[in-house]
């Protein structure tokens, strides 16, 4: 899929981790997900905000590994009009998604332009797992892709970022491959971004010519630095992205203003 023109900027709106139920009154850390995502998406289009060319979803898009959280999610996002591009995280069912998230103006996976930009959709997903893993074919994906895109400035998507965040605990169900996708990367110095989420956290590290990001989920945070899962304080988040036409990028986390967080959520489970 193609978006904007190659001599303007490309905005691009990053939700991630949202967590959906097929029953939408489910909650997670004590968070109703449907609300949140229907929250974060009113802010980042309210009017007098600039619009977005595009939306990137990164993962965890489904909780409950049911058709009806796929569906949801299409009545949450189609309102805003934009093509959405989805990959899947380790709480997904890829083959669900390939069938209820590959039309209409919603794309699982490949590749994209994005005005002067090319962009990867990677798979991190492992049945039944929260870590994450490339395997081998995919490997082979990226490094195809990255290839063909040439000279073009360019932004690795996936699930599960391919450097650690700081926590054990978060560290310990991350990208077990991590230096095997980071060899590809690193052959290839027009990768400007790698983007991911996983983390439920604001991260920010650069990686050679790469800058190696990750997004708060849309739902509830993880305390960044622990040993073990702490829920934080902090409300949903979305990132803003702005690719630049001479390869540079303009990003910025951004937190939920309509929320209070007045209590720790629970530590109800392990991600």
């Amino acid at each position: 899929m193609r978006v904007g023109s190659p001599t303007a900027p490309v905005r691009l709106l990053q939700v991630t981790d949202p967590h959906l139920f097929g029953d939408e009154t489910q909650k997670i850390y004590g968070v109703q997900t449907a609300v949140s995502l229907r929250k974060v998406l009113a802010e980042a289009f309210t009017p007098g905000t600039p619009r977005p060319d595009a939306i990137l979803v990164t993962g965890d898009i489904a909780d409950d590994h049911t058709a009806a959280a796929y569906t949801n999610f299409r009545r949450a996002l189609q309102p805003c009009g934009l093509p959405v591009f989805c990959l899947p995280g380790n709480h997904d069912e890829p083959g669900l998604m390939t069938g209820l998230v590959n039309d209409g103006g919603f794309q699982y996976g490949g590749t994209a332009e994005f005005g002067a930009w090319s962009a990867v959709f990677i798979d991190t997903h492992v049945h039944g797992r929260p870590e994450g893993r490339v395997v081998p074919a995919e490997l082979a994906r990226l490094d195809a892709a990255l290839q063909s895109f040439g000279t073009r400035p360019t932004l690795v998507c996936l699930h599960h970022p391919p450097l650690p965040v700081g926590s054990a605990w978060l560290d310990g169900v991350g990208l077990r491959n991590a230096d095997e996708v980071l060899a590809v990367i690193e052959r290839y110095p027009t990768v400007r971004v790698v983007l991911g989420g996983h983390v439920h956290q604001e991260f920010e590290r650069r990686h050679g010519p790469a800058l190696v990001l990750a997004t708060p989920s849309t739902c509830a945070q993880f305390t960044p630095h622990t040993e073990r899962c702490v829920m934080d304080l902090k409300p949903p988040g979305y990132r803003w992205l702005t690719l630049l036409p001479d390869g540079r990028v303009e990003t910025q986390v951004m937190w939920l203003h309509d929320w209070v967080v007045a209590d720790r959520p629970p530590d109800d489970r392990f991600e």
